[in-house]
């Protein structure tokens, strides 16, 4: 494995059991303070009806997924038909099974992966993907996905994706609930774990660009030409993209809030060059264009 994919891993997988620790740590010294070890029996209810959410969502979400998103499995006598050899030669390249190949009836060019031990590993692209990009800047996005796969990453994020909701919810409902300290330190405690549920959606948000970034060097280094297309593809994507719902954009290979103007040499051109802050970038699901370029230009220049 390269060091910087290494690292990627290394550094998401701890920062998710770190999230969950300091999650646990908060939520446990909150009961514990406003209910003593009475609230030891509250939380394990609640981790109870967590995992049972968490359960269901990873069991039937690919179900749900493939309503919202107008998604139809492909055929062997349909005209994408070449997107199920496609995806065999991805996934063999990255020594995995190959996962069912779907067409989501979309007209803003994405693709997503996604699964369940019900359901099975999915890949989904959308019709506006299959009208912007040529053969090998698919086969290209098609690393990327295989790379979700690859590494788990539905997993990883669905493990830890509930967290910030869980703490809102805890805050909310302890407005009501009542202590041994008193109504008014009641509240001020819910309302500060409300606005704590804030910061953990950031750190959540932090995990998923690392493991979008670890996904681009999937493909960068499985598929042959794999980063140049891919940085091909980015740009022509964010041509051709609209703005993407919150709730839906870290299941997807793309997502940036305004698209950019110029041709696709003149945007990779602009991206290779852009400097990035935190700050544009840190309530985001993907890391910014112009750095998933940057990642992509040092794999070809040999830098990792």
């Amino acid at each position: 494995m390269d060091t910087t994919g290494f690292k990627l891993k290394v550094a998401s997988v701890l920062a998710g059991i770190a999230i969950a620790m300091i999650a646990a740590v908060l939520v446990y010294a909150v009961l514990y303070y406003l209910y003593g070890y009475s609230g030891i029996g509250i939380i394990g209810f609640v981790i109870l009806i967590v995992l049972f959410m968490d359960i269901f969502q990873w069991l039937f979400g690919p179900y749900l997924i493939g309503f919202f998103y107008h998604v139809h499995p492909v055929r062997e006598n349909d005209a994408e038909s070449f997107l199920i050899q496609t995806v065999a030669e991805v996934a063999e390249l990255n020594h995995m099974k190959a996962p069912q190949v779907f067409i989501s009836e979309v007209r803003m060019p994405n693709a997503f992966a996604y699964g369940s031990p019900v359901a099975g590993k999915r890949i989904a692209v959308t019709r506006g993907l299959l009208s912007v990009l040529n053969h090998d800047e698919i086969r290209a996005v098609l690393g990327h996905e295989i790379g979700h796969l690859r590494h788990h990453d539905a997993e990883l994020l669905l493990a830890i994706g509930l967290i910030p909701t869980l703490i809102f919810y805890f805050g909310y409902t302890t407005i009501f609930a009542g202590s041994r300290k008193g109504n008014g330190t009641s509240f001020i405690i819910a309302a500060l774990l409300m606005a704590v549920s804030f910061l953990f959606s950031i750190m959540v948000m932090g995990v998923n660009r690392m493991r979008e970034s670890y996904a681009d060097i999937n493909a960068a280094t499985t598929i042959p030409g794999g980063a140049e297309n891919l940085q091909r593809a980015l740009a022509k994507i964010d041509k051709n993209s609209l703005p993407v719902k919150k709730s839906t954009a870290s299941m997807l290979l793309f997502a940036d809030d305004k698209r950019i103007s110029g041709d696709v040499e003149e945007i990779l051109e602009r991206w290779r060059h852009q400097k990035v802050s935190l700050a544009s970038s840190i309530l985001s699901d993907h890391p910014h264009p112009a750095k998933r370029i940057q990642l992509l230009e040092r794999y070809r220049q040999g830098g990792f």
